[in-house]
């Protein structure tokens, strides 16, 4: 497994795969693997015959008083994991090495990011798009990985895909869950035993939803006001969205007659939260 840091590099290998005919996958990270991680990339080892793994913590999609400074790190363990996948490059720059003394541009989704989480961190989706573009033209993927818990960055990666006509498939993998159904993320490292069982509220939210859904409700207000209850039941909880809405477009859907996102976030004391699930009327 080859760890790259600078860019030139890491174009020159993907170059070089690319002309013996291979087809690339990428799994963008932040490190701090976990298991959900884990699975993103044996998505990717099966896809393609090349798998590259990046490994950077974007300031840029972090607001002010966000947790960037704190983000938890253990690069030799992301090691260790990535070459137990099959990785075949780990792509892992600094800040200074993506973003130049004179960096200027930016790259921006404009409707879809203006929902669910783009309400309440603005600059975060231009964030994560100006870095996904530039990860996209340094490894040169055919395939690019990214898992449905992080609903709305699938959406609006697809969404500048196909606006820029980048010649990618963006794969979502479904949302991997520790066995009490926690949704599996690396802000769960910051959870102290008693938040983390408040935690568990947000897949409790969820399954109650879906069962109102079930038993016949197709009143979005009604099932958001019980999610919203059941959630703030537990101690710690603090609703920052409960939206049911659209699954490509994002806009809100006061009944549900169709295919429906129900996504949510919720600070944990300190620590935001989100998941998410599609609601079927069948």
């Amino acid at each position: 497994m080859e760890i790259i840091k600078k860019i030139e590099l890491m174009q020159e290998v993907s170059d070089k795969w690319r002309r013996g005919g291979n087809i690339i996958s990428c799994v963008p990270t932040m490190g701090f693997l976990h298991q959900g991680h884990v699975e993103l990339l044996s998505v990717g080892r099966e896809k393609g015959d090349r798998l590259i793994m990046t490994i950077f913590v974007n300031p840029t999609q972090f607001g002010p008083h966000e947790d960037y400074e704190r983000y938890p790190q253990n690069t030799e363990g992301d090691l260790d994991k990535a070459r137990s996948a099959g990785v075949d490059a780990v792509f892992m720059p600094t800040v200074e090495e993506m973003y130049p003394d004179g960096f200027q541009s930016t790259v921006t989704v404009d409707n879809i990011t203006q929902y669910l989480c783009g309400k309440s961190r603005p600059r975060h989706f231009a964030g994560v798009t100006v870095v996904v573009a530039k990860l996209f033209n340094i490894t040169k993927p055919h395939l690019a990985i990214f898992g449905e818990k992080d609903y709305q960055q699938l959406i609006v990666l697809r969404q500048m895909v196909r606006d820029l006509n980048m010649d990618i498939e963006i794969i979502g993998v479904p949302t991997v869950r520790e066995k009490d159904g926690l949704a599996m993320s690396s802000r769960n490292n910051y959870l102290s035993p008693e938040e983390r069982l408040s935690a568990l509220s947000l897949k409790k939210g969820l399954d109650f939803a879906k069962k109102m859904v079930a038993e016949g409700e197709r009143d979005s207000a009604k099932i958001k006001n019980a999610v919203r209850e059941l959630i703030l039941s537990h101690p710690f909880t603090e609703i920052d969205y409960i939206t049911i809405c659209d699954p490509e477009k994002l806009t809100d859907m006061e009944n549900i007659d169709r295919p429906s996102l129900l996504a949510l976030a919720v600070r944990v004391e300190k620590t935001r939260l989100i998941d998410n699930i599609i609601v079927r009327t069948n």
